[in-house]
This record gives C-alpha cells, structure tokens and sequence, in this order.
C-alpha cells in the first residue's frame, strides 16, 4: 500500500495526534486547514486557550483530549510538544481504539523565527522581538519522536511542501479510514537535530558584537536588539544556515549529483527518467551527451524552475555520466541534478516534491508493459490512462503528449503531481516497433526532439503555475520536422480562432501533441492544430488565465459537484447553488453560497453569461441573512467576494458585521473582510451587468495595512485590541456600506443608521 493512500476499515478509529514544532512552525494553521476540510470529526487541543480562551495547563489539555477521544473523535494536541518528556502523557492517551501519530514541524530556524516575530494577534501573545529569543531557547532542548515511544505513525514536515502534503493526507481521512503505520518522510534519521540560531553563533567565530548581540536576545525583551541590529540576526541566519550544510558533509547524499538539500525548494520541478535507455536500448554515452547538452539549452530558460532526471539506483551508469557532465558545463545544480528514488514515490518517500513526472510511454499510449510506464500508469490509477485517452490515442517517437492529472489520481493526492509528460524516444530494441536497426544518426535526431518536445511542456506548465520575469521563457527557435500520424485512427485537427490568439501571445507550446476538445472545454488546455502543438497555459475562452488549485483548495468545488455525500455539511441545496456554514466563521454568522457551475473557481472567471446565476446567489444570500435577522434583530449583514480565495468554486459570503469569533485570529482574517479586497456582491452585480466583469482588487498589500474599525475606522494595533473596541464601537458605518444595499439589516432598522 502507498504510505499516504488511507485504508478503508470496518470501523472507524479515533486518531491523537501531536504537532511537534516550534512557535512559527504553522501547528495551528496545519490543524485550521485539516479541520476545515475534513469529514472527519477532530477536536483541537491548545494550551493556550484552553481555560475558557486563555492559558491553562497541560493537565487540563490531557483532561480535554480524553474526553474527545471518549466521544468518537480524533484530537490535534497544539503544543510544542518538543521534549519527548512534554509528550509521554499524550502518547499514554493511545490503546488498541486509539491511535497515536506525531507530525513534526521541524522546518528551518529562520523561517520559524522570521514568522513568530512577525505575526500579530497571536493566542498566547508569542510575538515581536521577545519570540526570537524563546524559539531559539525551546530549539535548544528539541528531542525528534521515535516509533518506539508509542506512535503508530510520524509524518516529519522539513519544508513547506512537506506540509501541505501532510494536509492534504490528514484531510483526506474519512471517519472510517486509517493510515499505514510507519514513520514517513525523515531525510536522515542519523542527522543532528537542528540547532537554534543563538547556538550557531556561539560556536562560531564571530565579532565580539555580535556574540553580545545574541546574549541580549536570550535574556532580554530582544525587541530592540531586532530592530537595531537586523544585519546581525541576518548573518545568524546565513551562519545557522552553513553549520546545517556543513554537518551533512560526512553524509551518503540522498541525490546523485549537486549535494544540495533539494527538500528546501518548494519550486517547479520536472522528474524525468532517461529516455530509450533501458527498454529501447539507446547507448548510454550518446544518450547522456543530449540529455546534457538539451538541458543545458533550456534550464536558464526556465526561471527557478529545476530539472531533474531521476533513476531506481545509485548504480546507474546513466546518472553517473549525466552528473560528470553536466559539471563539466557548470549546470547550474540549483536548476538540474539526479535523484535515485521511484519516481512515483518521490515525495512519500524521497522528500523530493515534483508537480510534473515524465513517462518513457510506448507508441500506443497504454499501461502495461514493464519499467517506468508500467508504474507511473499504475501510481496513476484508472483517471490516469482516460486522462490520456482524452489527449491522444497514439504517440510518434520524437513527441511529447501533456495530461493533466484529475484531482482525484492517487499521484496527485499522495505525491502532488499535477501534470504527466508522456515522451516516445527512439529505439533500438529489436523486439519493440519502430526499431531503427541500429541507425544512431536517425536515433540521435529523434531523441533531441523528444526532450525538446518534453521541456517545451514542462516550459508550459510553469507559466501556468508562476509567473516568471519576462523573457525567463523563451519561444525557442528549434524547428523539428512535423509530427507524423503513427496509426490511422489518429485524430484530425482543425484550426480556430482562439488557437491562433494563443499563437499570436507568444505562448509556449509543446511541438507534437494531440488536440483534446474536452480538456480546451476545461480551460485547462489550448491546441494549435495547424501544427498539432499543445500549451498547457490554462487559458480561458476569454483569453484569461486559471489558477493552479492545491488539494486542500478543492473542498469547496468538489462539495458544489457532488453535495448528497456532504449532506453533513450542507444547510441547502439547488440547482445553482449549495449553502453551508463557514467551519471557521469569522463572524456570529457566516454563511457560504457555492454556485455549482463547473468551471467558476473564483471571480474572476465570472462573466456577463453568468450574471443569472449571481443574482441567485444574491437572492439565496439575503434570504438566509433574513432568516437570521428574524432571530436577532440587532446583526448586519454584508454580502460579497474574496478578489482572490484562497478555495476553489466560485462562493458568496454572507457575514455578519460583528467579528465576533474566535476563528479571526490575524491580519489577514480581519482585511480580506474590511479592506477594498472584499467585494460586495451589490456592486458585482452592477460591474458585471455594465461591464461583463467584475473588478477585482487582489493587491496583496490590502492584507497587511493597518487594522481598523469597520465602523468608526479608528486604528488598532492588534486583533484582540480591535476585537474589544468593536464590541464597544456603537459608531454608524461608513458612509460607503450605507449606500446601496449593500449592508442588510432588520425591516425596522432599514430607515436608520445600523
């Protein structure tokens, strides 16, 4: 069993599971985020909020964890939890109907550090300048779970990428599912635990300045010593930063090549294994020498997108060649290096995220066979193989064929694959069609092309997924000999308007591919089919690009598809639209109205077409404030739209004006309601009806200016601050929410001032 894939069992199982990591790790944003999409009941444990909204004890969180477990729910323990002493009584909790896992935060020091002094509003009031000195003093005692304390599982997280992944796994548990047991994702199990900014200075030969400089930050406030001495803490970083590379020297790299920690990336990355070099029988020395010089051509080309070619063994003599000379070029190793791993695995069991794989397919385009097509057809489940149904039918050696993957492949939910590249390279395998007999000038020629055609992909789904600087990707000027059908049932294309606007943009296209109506009806795919080129740049009818959605981001969209297996959740259902509460309510009251039109993700996708459907989620929206102003006649209701959600499917929200919840914790919660980001829906209405779309203010600088009053706009230094002020504030609304509907209040208030 794939060790992120959830068993299904006869009976459900209450999990416990304990967030290890310092302040500034993201244990309650991990716990947020899980809570907020799963079907499973869970119950958060955090001792600084335990008592009633403030601090209590550990007694009281281990009191409170027992009595969720008694009940048939799985609970999140939100505390450091870094001394395996701090955790002996949580791990005691777990018996034969409970099981007991460890997530492990353990992301980098500067990170941590960089966050906890930044944030605001924080539940145990762990900020500013005071946070740099406790995460470095709490680093210091830090002692990483082992299996044989008592856990069933441990997930260690050593990067952002790591912890979404860890999301997405603990997001998909259903009430009745488990995992397998095991301890997951530990790059080196023998390394050093990772040591606090503070001790790295000490050890180090460093200005007398700087060593007094960091004794102040352990035993004072450290604010000023922040503020004052910035570069200071910078070359602690950088210092914390070497010492980490400098103890992995003596260690087996898990990487053929560069000797980086390539987990420390969270960037585009394409894995690709050699091409006709196993099964095709290519020679390896020609083989490696295009391989090299191909990559060498694209890989500035690619921003900070990387490049790595991935093989089963440290034994590989095609690894081996590809590294020594791709040194010898002075490849950025950055940008391209090997990986020894499955590559269907490298992430689950690697560490290495890759959102694009490669598959070496055969010229039918089928699973089966044997090497990596068998098993990346395998690790990609039955979607895979329609996926590819949908693209093409055949493919010509020299071709590559894009598929992006559904959502619901194992490869993207386990590992955060989003895209599949098949490529067809020559061969010389006797046994195997198209056999060249040998002819290494043809053979050659054939397999330039092929990772031209794979790159030039993979080139697409990065503009997608990133917007680079202009002119990081190239048009490139390789000119390949056009495609050539390899059965008579392939597919005839056909030109059309918005396949030549695409051309017109200067989109990057891979040379070779097969049209797919149904994926351009997606917007996920855009065809040229004078030439047979495919770009993979998301674009809409409109010319508009769509946004590349995480896992977790899916929620929303796939309760909208498929509402009769969330009837937990969802409060009504239509033809048009589902309504549900927002799991994490900002407000008293904070609904949501999710339209059920395939291919509305945000606001921006909204056109004049689809002004009906806006004005029945409007209609529902004041329905259900209506309900609620019949309840309690003193509420005020605003209706609108993020510019920029963070989830996928297009959902009005109807808030009330009160703030009023323990969910709103920062900045961010407290702006993307009261700032020009927020849309109100009356106004939309308008835009779209005038204008055929909405305007949308997606600036991320909205989510950081200053707190203020929604009624009287004072400014507030914090949450908790502001929170106390508006339970007072008794001020009228701006003039600018009283106008034109768009506050709605009670019948008898709707002559006055709410």
């Amino acid at each position: 069993m794939d060790v992120d894939e959830p068993a299904k069992g006869k009976e459900g199982k209450p999990i416990i599971v304990l967030l290890i990591g310092a302040p500034g790790s993201g244990k309650s944003t991990f716990c947020e985020q899980v809570m907020s999409s799963s079907t499973r009941p869970w119950v958060r444990v955090c001792q600084d909020t335990i008592k009633n909204g403030k601090a209590g004890t550990k007694a009281q969180c281990i009191d409170s964890a027992r009595s969720a477990l008694k009940n048939g729910k799985s609970v999140f323990i939100d505390r450091c939890n870094l001394e395996k002493e701090q955790r002996d009584e949580f791990v005691k909790l777990g018996r034969p109907q409970v099981d007991v896992h460890a997530v492990v935060l353990d992301l980098p020091v500067k990170l941590c550090i960089s966050r906890s002094v930044k944030r605001t509003g924080h539940e145990g009031n762990l900020q500013g300048g005071r946070a740099a000195a406790v995460v470095n003093r709490m680093l210091q005692k830090k002692e990483l779970p082992k299996l044989s304390e008592g856990y069933g599982r441990i997930t260690f997280c050593q990067n952002e990428s790591d912890v979404e992944s860890a999301i997405g796994t603990y997001s998909g548990l259903g009430p009745l599912d488990t995992l397998p047991h095991g301890s997951f994702g530990q790059k080196n199990p023998g390394a050093k635990v990772q040591l606090g900014i503070m001790k790295f200075l000490k050890k180090t030969d460093v200005p007398a300045n700087t060593e007094s400089t960091s004794k102040r930050v352990q035993d004072s406030d450290a604010s000023q010593v922040i503020g004052k001495r910035d570069t200071s803490l910078k070359e602690a970083c950088l210092v914390s930063e070497s010492a980490n590379m400098e103890s992995k020297k003596d260690e087996e790299p898990v990487i053929g090549s560069v000797g980086i920690d390539v987990s420390l990336n969270d960037t585009p990355t394409l894995a690709f294994p050699s091409i006709s070099t196993a099964d095709f029988q290519f020679d390896l020395e020609k083989a490696s020498d295009i391989i090299v010089e191909k990559v060498a051509e694209f890989v500035n080309k690619l921003g900070n997108a990387r490049l790595v070619l991935v093989d089963l063994t440290h034994k590989s003599k095609v690894l081996s060649l590809v590294r020594n000379k791709a040194a010898q070029k002075n490849i950025d190793s950055n940008r391209f290096f090997t990986f020894v791993g499955d590559i269907t695995k490298l992430h689950s069991e690697g560490g290495l995220r890759c959102n694009v794989i490669a598959n070496a397919a055969n010229w039918r385009l089928k699973p089966g066979g044997g090497g990596v097509n068998a098993a990346i057809f395998s690790a990609g489940g039955p979607t895979l193989e329609v996926a590819t149904k949908e693209q093409a039918k055949s493919l010509y050696p020299g071709n590559a064929v894009v598929v992006p993957l559904p959502s619901t492949s194992p490869l993207f939910c386990r590992e955060g694959v989003t895209h599949v590249i098949h490529v067809l390279g020559p061969n010389m395998n006797p046994q195997r069609p198209n056999y060249l007999d040998n002819d290494y000038s043809k053979g050659c020629k054939i397999l330039y092309e092929t990772y031209t055609s794979l790159f030039e992909g993979f080139a697409s789904i990065v503009r997608t997924q990133k917007k680079l600087p202009e002119g990081s990707i190239e048009i490139l000027q390789t000119k390949l000999s056009e495609p050539q059908d390899c059965s008579e049932s392939a597919p005839k294309t056909h030109s059309t308007n918005s396949d030549k606007k695409s051309k017109r943009e200067d989109l990057h296209e891979s040379e070779r591919s097969k049209r797919s109506k149904e994926y351009q009806d997606e917007a996920e795919n855009v065809s040229d089919s004078n030439t047979g080129k495919v770009n993979l740049s998301n674009i809409k009818s409109d010319g508009s690009k769509t946004k590349t959605w995480g896992s977790w981001a899916q929620v929303l969209y796939n309760i909208a598809m498929h509402p009769e297996k969330r009837k937990d959740v969802v409060l009504e259902i239509s033809e048009d639209v589902v309504i549900l509460h927002d799991i994490y309510p900002k407000a008293q009251k904070h609904l949501l109205v999710v339209a059920r039109d395939h291919g509305l993700d945000c606001l921006a996708d909204v056109r004049k077409e689809n002004l009906e459907l806006l004005r029945t989620m409007h209609a529902v929206g004041l329905k259900w404030a209506e309900k609620f102003l019949h309840d309690d006649s003193t509420l005020v209701f605003r209706l609108g739209y993020h510019s920029a959600p963070s989830m996928r499917q297009l959902h009005l929200h109807v808030i009330s004006q009160d703030f009023d919840s323990a969910h709103l914790k920062n900045k961010k919660h407290w702006n993307s309601f009261n700032t020009a980001f927020f849309r109100d829906s009356v106004d939309v209405l308008e835009e779209v009806s005038s204008d055929g779309k909405a305007i949308l203010n997606d600036d991320e600088s909205l989510m950081s200016v200053e707190l203020r009053c929604n009624r009287c706009r004072s400014v507030h230094p914090t949450i908790p601050k502001l929170k106390l002020h508006i339970g007072r504030c008794r001020a009228s609304f701006p003039n600018t929410l009283l106008q034109n509907g768009r506050l709605v209040t009670a019948p008898s208030n709707a002559n006055t001032d709410p």
